[in-house]
């Protein structure tokens, strides 16, 4: 679409802004580029990273410092770069994260901390963390705790768990860090009872190393700016190729503009309009700014409240009303406060930092978090064109319809009066979310009441709420039933039956969740009555009094700071220096990560010719292709050629185990997101919107499947179906004295790793070589799919891994869907072409986690002593088998946990369904294998009325048993994991305080659970226990070492360089890994399965064995030489100074038909207690407590494994608490980004986390007795889950309900409050199943 102009808006003005104290001069903005793109493009600063392009992860966050004419001062604050328009930056100053400090030049202390404090693991996300706490100091050099947490509110970290960026960070707040054992008063852990006693755990950083912040040292606004900011400033515009950017110099000419322009968008933080435009495919052909429009910024305060202007930050809003607040009477704040409340939790800071009043209003959403409160409120909105001006109340009407105003076209919201509160008045607001830090909310809502003075009758009521409604909504029938009532029992009675009546949801209603929203409208309500009640009684109103059993339901959420210790073993003394095994080493890339840089894929400069590649994708889940028509896309600008299943000049079938998938879809798709084709273009914008404009026509087919239950029905498996069984399953059966049924349904999960999949293809131009530059964890496998699609053996491919933003499983196979695409594209045009993923499409193509599903017969003595189990296991594996196979299997070969049970049987389904392929994901299947047996466990301790611990004791393995696969244990250190898990925790003194805290609290209940696990160690396919290494010595003494394994933020290469270090007797700064290749370590293996560090650790030593063995003489000959002396005489000597290095696991098979064969080297174990309490009437939890104790052998390096336990448990957290993928029943994904789908957040960490490793625990079968570390503590986080099952199971037992019950996973808010069955969820009871259509399913 052309963009029609006259006159002067023809004319584009220069872009003016600075950039780490540069000026940058910019003579053709485009107003559709985004800052980031400007500055990983335009100007090569790549550290600031492409997470979501939502403003959901914060991996973007740059600082940008503004003069602000009304405040007469300069103002910095971290924004989203994904979202803010490069010409929101006019006249500003950018800081990104390499103007703050560099490895070269001098580190900021914000980027040390972060690195020593080991807070940066794959440091995808680091750049952006690092930015946000600048910005924080850059404001307040001495921050609170609480200061810092909510600056992290809109960064997410997939790898760490947080823990260790908090702490690097608490060194800069007036509490200020961990003394590191000095004894500080009043304050040393050491001294509070956190560590055991006479156990003096090293620190695992120095805080006294740090460099101390100067702020006087920081970057100054740039003098030129401020001279030019100062200058009176016109009218400014910017023209790009589809749309007109008009930054207008005073309201008359922005009320013209808006008249001549009726259609077009005001944009301030563009953090609605950017969603719009990138997310549903709109185009605003005229932009307006109103960034500098005095009348848009005013403040002022009024007889009737305070009158804030439309433009006004949301930060801003927040400080204004905390001033009034602290100013005015309580009386008259009321309305001031429950603002605030909702502002804590609106997005992320980064947003809360651009996104202003009025956009937030015009918006409209359906589940504002603020619209519900100035409409219960009766705020007034000023609104005005170039010939009017009204006030119009923000009541029922003014929301008309879905996302729509009631302002005229021409119309500009100017500003909103926020009113005082009256004598007499309560006012509250409430907001319910998956997740509670920057999230967007299920039910929001404000209620106001007041009452005739002294009494307790009711002279108004206003209850507004949002997410029940296409639009926000006022209740009307309900209040004025209640008007001249009084408050008290009756009422609540006749509110909740007319509330549950007037607030009526159809089943099929978009959101779903349909009958825990409307519990939610009468739990919401109840609060407030009890929270007035409450004020009431204690003013001394005669009200009834509330019961001190339901006084919690009246308190407002408050963050406790987390604390946390840490326990590993210090190396024995003696040990050399220069030994750093064994140490709390620092990442090796940890500083150049907090400096931005460490290059990733995507950081690669552009070659000269590149090209840029979007994927073409299906929108129907099963059905046949009848055309492809490219003729539009061709034609658009700056598009080169559309690639499509006839362009592979090789074969097109592919897939990691069997060839059952196409690298493009050719006659049929089978899965909403199959990749049918791509578009190559000059940019990767131009690329996507040619791929939108390619037209497919298909012939859909029947059935789609696409749960599990759809696939049972339809008979649809993929074989084999495995079956693992030892012992007399009849006989133990008939030997129980109890036996009981169940299931259980474990929902899928996103990888979320925070770099999306991204491939660089560079033909080489000769023999049909092709260099491929892949974010993945199988190089090899890449490798080989890459050459059979081009038609060319492997030798000509070479697959090149610097480093990897997170994988977790999910770049293990699925990354290649992209890299074979993107190859055949560079073939066809023989020019580089390159592709990142965008999140939506990244989270709809490559699959995640197997949602599974389980049922059992299970039966078990009165002891509690379970003698028999029969469970089968059900998995959607999607459209191809991918290596679903081996996740089943891992799942039986996990059944029983760490339960020694001699009668037992495992079957296992793998279900054909037109999802996309499922794929492996950090534990393998082996976390729903054992979460299904944890459900059995708790269902048989309940239904026994005994401790859940006691009878999970009772059936721990012991050493010398067999598995159900007849493997036995040796080296078991459960016991010892066990019993200190129970004692470090306090976990008896912690279920007394339990039991009397839920005795005096009906609406907040705590849980306890203590889990154990059980994880083998080793690749299930035989064949990739395997590794290969590479050292070169050269002439100076320095080592390249190469290895199979690839960097994923796991450590992997830091800990390869300390089993060289202390092989080779050598310092590590002599030692440098680059990156992975297949061109110099041959059929690598997938850096997975945990085994990793003992593949490739193993291969390492080898080779340095090597080595050694041919330095040795030269050792001999001279004494007392350096090394650079034995390594100059042996390469003088002509000695072979470069070393091949293998390993293979030995004693390694298993064979399911016979149930004969170790299928696992050895075994890592471990255990976590967990203490939880959940909101009955929200189904809101918090995390209070855990406690790890892992064995991971001899550490090789405590802060890396810790590091790892942390983050795997924190993933395990989402995964079981959190993260729910929500599919249509077509198999469309709706939760396709940070907006929809939640990771645990920095509020989600447990207040208290010790995390122990178990002491003097060897392990003789891998590299200096150290264990794997990367999967095992995944499973702990179920210790959550049941903590959380145990909180519901006392609300039942309130509402007189006992016995066993499903509880699935995730324990979202919605199934927690649902389980608490009250007289609340007794008004709302859900509609019959298959009388409705649902939003989403359960796949």
């Amino acid at each position: 679409m052309d963009v029609k102009m006259t006159g002067d808006e023809e004319m584009t003005d220069h872009l003016i802004f600075f950039v780490n104290g540069k000026k940058v001069v910019e003579h053709r903005a485009d107003p559709e580029m985004t800052l980031l793109t400007y500055l990983r493009r335009k100007l090569g600063l790549v550290g600031t990273k492409l997470g979501c392009a939502e403003g959901g992860c914060g991996a973007c966050t740059v600082m940008v410092s503004k003069y602000t004419p009304h405040l007469h001062k300069v103002l910095h604050y971290s924004v989203n770069a994904c979202l803010a328009p490069v010409c929101s930056v006019h006249m500003s100053h950018v800081t990104t994260v390499e103007g703050i400090g560099s490895t070269a030049r001098k580190l900021h202390p914000v980027q040390e901390r972060i690195a020593l404090a080991h807070g940066s693991q794959c440091g995808f996300c680091t750049p952006g963390i690092v930015m946000s706490m600048y910005a924080l100091l850059r404001n307040n050099p001495t921050p609170k705790m609480a200061d810092i947490e909510e600056a992290f509110q809109g960064n997410l970290c997939r790898c760490t768990g947080y823990r260790p960026i908090l702490e690097g960070y608490k060194t800069f707040t007036q509490e200020g860090g961990c003394c590191g054992g000095k004894g500080r008063e009043n304050g040393c852990c050491m001294t509070n009872g956190n560590a055991a006693d006479g156990e003096l755990t090293p620190p695992l950083f120095n805080q006294s190393q740090f460099i101390p912040l100067d702020p006087t040292q920081e970057v100054i606004f740039p003098p030129e700016l401020m001279s030019m900011v100062k200058r009176p400033c016109g009218t400014v515009s910017f023209r790009g190729e589809r749309a007109m950017w008009i930054q207008p110099g005073s309201l008359q000419d922005l009320l013209k503009l808006k008249a001549k322009h009726p259609d077009a968008k005001l944009v301030v933080g563009n953090t609605e309009v950017g969603i719009e435009v990138k997310f549903k495919n709109l185009l605003y052909p005229v932009i307006l700014s109103p960034s500098y429009i005095p009348e848009l910024h005013t403040i002022l305060h009024t007889e009737e409240g305070v009158v804030i202007g439309s433009s006004l930050s949301l930060s801003q809003l927040g400080e204004v009303l905390k001033q009034e607040v602290k100013l005015r009477p309580t009386y008259q704040t009321e309305v001031f406060r429950a603002v605030l409340e909702q502002l804590r939790w609106f997005a992320g800071l980064q947003i809360r930092n651009v996104a202003c009043v009025g956009g937030n209003i015009m918006t409209a959403s359906p589940i504002s978090d603020l619209n519900p409160v100035f409409m219960a409120a009766g705020c007034k909105v000023t609104l005005m064109d170039t010939g009017s001006r009204r006030t119009v109340t923000m009541d029922n009407s003014f929301f008309p319809s879905y996302r729509k105003t009631v302002l005229k076209p021409q119309e500009l919201l100017i500003n909103i009066l926020i009113p005082y509160s009256s004598k007499g008045e309560y006012f509250r607001a409430y907001k319910v979310s998956p997740r509670r830090e920057d999230d967007i909310s299920i039910v929001t809502s404000g209620m106001s009441v007041t009452f005739s003075e002294g009494t307790a009758v009711v002279k108004d009521l206003r209850l507004s709420y949002g997410g029940m409604a296409p639009t926000t909504r006022m209740v009307t029938k309900t209040t004025s039933r209640l008007l001249g009532r009084r408050w008290g029992e009756e009422l609540l009675q006749e509110a909740c039956s007319s509330l549950a009546e007037e607030m009526a949801l159809d089943p099929s209603v978009p959101g779903g969740m349909v009958t825990y929203r409307r519990t939610l409208t009468l739990s919401l309500f109840y609060k407030f009555y009890l929270s007035v009640l409450h004020t009431l009684a204690e003013q001394g109103v005669i009200v009834e009094q509330v019961r001190a059993d339901c006084l919690t339901a009246t308190e407002i959420y408050h963050h406790t700071p987390p604390s946390s210790v840490q326990v590993y073993q210090a190396v024995p003394e003696g040990q050399r220096k220069e030994d750093v095994v064994g140490r709390p080493m620092m990442h090796l890339s940890a500083l150049k990560q907090a400096t931005g840089e460490a290059v990733y894929c995507d950081d690669i400069p552009l070659y000269e010719n590149e090209l840029h590649l979007a994927l073409v994708t299906s929108t129907k889940a099963n059905a046949n292709i009848l055309s492809i028509d490219s003729s539009v896309a061709e034609r658009m600008p700056g598009v080169v050629t559309c690639v499509f299943a006839s362009d592979i000049p090789g074969c097109n079938m592919t897939g990691p185990t069997v060839y059952d998938e196409t690298v493009m879809a050719d006659k049929q798709v089978t899965c909403v997101g199959h990749i049918i084709g791509a578009v190559v273009a000059d940019t990767q914008t131009h690329a996507q919107r040619a791929a939108k404009a390619v037209r497919i026509t298909y012939q859909e087919k029947s059935p789609v499947v696409v749960t599990i239950q759809d696939a049972i029905a339809a008979q649809s498996f993929y074989q084999p179906i495995r079956t693992l069984q030892r012992g007399d399953l009849e006989a133990g059966f008939n030997q129980a004295d109890h036996i009981l049924e169940g299931d259980i349904h474990i929902g899928g999960q996103e990888h979320f790793y925070l770099e999306t999949n991204v491939t660089v293809a560079v033909p080489r131009g000769e023999d049909g070589e092709m260099e491929m530059f892949v974010s993945t964890q199988a190089a090899t496998k890449t490798q080989v799919l890459v050459s059979k699609a081009l038609g060319v053996p492997a030798n000509r491919v070479v697959v090149r891994v610097k480093r990897m933003g997170g994988g977790f499983g999910g770049k293990e196979s699925r990354s290649t869907l992209l890299s074979t695409v993107v190859a055949v594209a560079a073939n066809k045009l023989k020019r580089p072409v390159r592709c990142m993923l965008d999140r939506d499409e990244d989270m709809l193509i490559t699959g995640g986690r197997h949602p599974f599903y389980g049922n059992y017969k299970v039966g078990y003595m009165d002891s509690g002593k379970v003698v028999a189990l029969d469970v089968t296991y059900y998995n959607n594996a999607g459209n191809s088998m991918d290596l679903s196979l081996s996740i089943m299997e891992r799942a039986l070969f996990h059944m029983e946990n760490s339960y020694s049970i001699p009668n037992i049987r495992g079957r296992g389904f793998m279900c054909k369904t037109n999802l996309p392929s499922n794929t492996a994901f950090r534990g393998f299947g082996g976390p729903q294998g054992m979460m299904v047996c944890e459900s059995w466990m708790t269902d048989v301790a309940t239904s026994l009325r005994k401790p859940a611990e006691e009878v999970r004791r009772i059936n721990l393995y012991s050493e010398g048993q067999k598995t159900p696969f007849n493997q036995v244990l040796d080296q078991l250190t459960l016991d010892r994991c066990w019993d200190e898990c129970l004692s470090r925790s306090k976990y008896h003194q912690r279920r007394e305080e339990i039991l009397k805290y839920n005795s005096q609290n009906r609406w907040t209940k705590r849980g306890l659970s203590i889990i154990p696990t059980k994880f083998g160690i080793s690749f299930t396919a035989v064949f990739l226990n395997q590794a290969g290494a590479l050292a070169h010595i050269y002439t100076d003494g320095s080592v390249l070492l190469t290895h199979g394994g690839t960097e994923m933020g796991q450590g992997l290469h830091t800990k390869m360089i300390q089993v060289a270090s202390r092989a080779l007797g050598i310092s590590t700064n002599r030692i440098h890994i680059s990156e992975t290749s297949t061109s110099t370590v041959p059929n690598t293996s997938p850096t997975a399965a945990s085994a990793s560090s003992d593949l490739n650790g193993a291969a390492v030593h080898n080779a340095c064995d090597i080595l050694n063995r041919r330095l040795e003489p030269y050792k001999t000959k001279n004494p007392k030489g350096s090394w650079e002396d034995w390594v100059k005489a042996a390469y003088f000597d002509r000695v072979n100074l470069s070393a091949n290095g293998f390993f293979k696991t030995p004693d390694l098979g298993y064979n399911f038909e016979t149930n004969s064969g170790r299928p696992f080297n050895y075994f890592s174990y471990g255990v976590a207690c967990s203490e939880v309490e959940i909101d009955c009437l929200t189904g809101m939890n918090k995390n209070l407590h855990t406690t790890i104790v892992m064995d991971v052998g001899n550490s090789l390096n405590p802060a890396i494994d810790i590091g790892q336990v942390e983050g795997a448990f924190m993933q395990g957290v989402g995964l079981f608490t959190l993260e729910e993928l929500r599919y249509s029943p077509l198999g469309v994904l709706f939760t396709r980004g940070p907006g929809m789908y939640k990771i645990p957040a920095f509020g989600d960490i447990p207040s208290e986390l010790t995390v122990s490793l178990l002491r003097d625990a060897p392990n003789a079968k891998a590299v200096f007795s150290s264990k794997a570390v990367g999967e095992p503590p995944l499973f702990l986080a179920a210790s959550v889950f049941y903590a959380v099952k145990d909180a519901v199971l006392a609300a039942r037992e309130d509402s007189g309900l006992t016995g066993p019950f499903r509880m699935d996973s995730p324990a979202t808010p919605e199934r927690i409050r649902n389980a608490c069955v009250d007289r609340f969820t007794k008004l709302c009871p859900p509609a019959e199943a298959g009388s409705y259509t649902p939003w989403a399913v359960q796949v």
